[in-house]
C-alpha cells in the first residue's frame, strides 16, 4: 500500500500518518493569559530540539475557524509556557484538558489538578506531575496547511528551569520510569504507558560528542 497524501484519498479506513509516528510525547503545556487566566492543553507533537542550552519545541494546529490555540497566544503574550510530565495515573485528567474549553476557562480546575507555583514562568505547574520545564518562550513559526486547521503553529522555547520530584529517582539518580508510567501519545485514540526498559550505548563511544546529556562526560 502507497499513496500520496496531498493528491490521493487515503486507501485505508484510518489515516496511518500519526499512527506511524509513535510513540510520541505529551507536551502538557500550561500558561496564564495576559488577563491572569490559567490555561492547561495536551500537544501530542512535543520534542526537545537541543540540549545547550535544552530547547523544546510543540506544533499547535489551529481551529477549522482559523482561531489560533489559547496555549499559543499566552505564549506570545507573556514570554513563558511550561511543560508537565503526564502520566498514566494522570491520564483522565489530561484528556478532559484536551476538550476544546471556551476562552477563559480555567483546566486546572475543571480536571480536578492543583497548581504549584512556578520560579520564573507566570503559569503554574501541575503539581501532581512528577516532572516539569519551565519555558522561556523564543518564537512561532506559522505553517501554512491545506484547510483550516491544517495551519499550524510550531512553538520554540529555552529550558530555564527543570524540577524533578525526588521520590521518582532511582538511588543512582535517574528518572523511575516503571513508576511514573510517562504516557506517551499512539495512532487513532490510542495511547501507551511506558514501563519497561532497557540500557544500550553506542559502541565505542564517550566523550560529550556521544553522550549529551545523557551523563556527564
Amino acid at each position: 500500500m502507497h499513496y500520496a497524501p496531498t493528491s490521493e484519498p487515503c486507501p485505508l479506513p484510518f489515516n496511518p500518518f500519526k499512527a506511524c509516528t509513535v510513540p510520541r510525547p505529551i507536551g502538557w503545556i500550561s500558561t496564564r493569559s495576559s488577563a491572569g487566566i490559567d490555561n492547561l492543553a495536551p500537544y501530542s507533537q512535543w520534542q526537545n530540539l537541543t540540549f545547550d542550552p535544552p530547547m523544546v519545541m510543540f506544533a499547535a494546529n489551529q481551529y477549522s475557524d482559523g482561531r489560533r490555540k489559547h496555549t499559543v497566544i499566552n505564549a506570545e503574550q507573556t514570554g513563558w509556557f511550561v511543560w508537565n510530565m503526564c502520566t498514566y495515573d494522570l491520564r483522565n485528567a489530561m484528556n478532559i484538558t484536551a476538550q476544546e474549553w471556551p476562552e477563559g476557562v480555567d483546566e486546572f480546575a475543571q480536571a480536578g489538578l492543583t497548581k504549584a507555583a512556578c520560579i520564573d514562568a507566570l503559569a503554574p505547574r501541575v503539581a501532581e506531575s512528577p516532572a516539569h520545564f519551565e519555558c522561556r518562550y523564543l518564537s512561532t513559526h506559522r505553517l501554512r496547511g491545506n484547510s483550516g486547521h491544517g495551519w499550524v503553529d510550531v512553538v520554540y522555547g529555552e529550558v530555564v528551569r527543570i524540577h524533578v520530584k525526588d521520590e521518582v529517582l532511582t538511588p543512582q539518580g535517574k528518572l523511575d520510569y516503571a513508576a511514573i508510567k510517562p504516557l506517551a501519545r499512539m495512532g487513532y485514540y490510542d495511547y501507551a504507558a511506558v514501563s519497561e526498559t532497557f540500557e544500550m550505548r553506542i559502541p565505542q563511544a564517550s566523550g560529550m560528542a556521544a553522550d549529551g546529556l545523557e551523563g556527564k562526560p
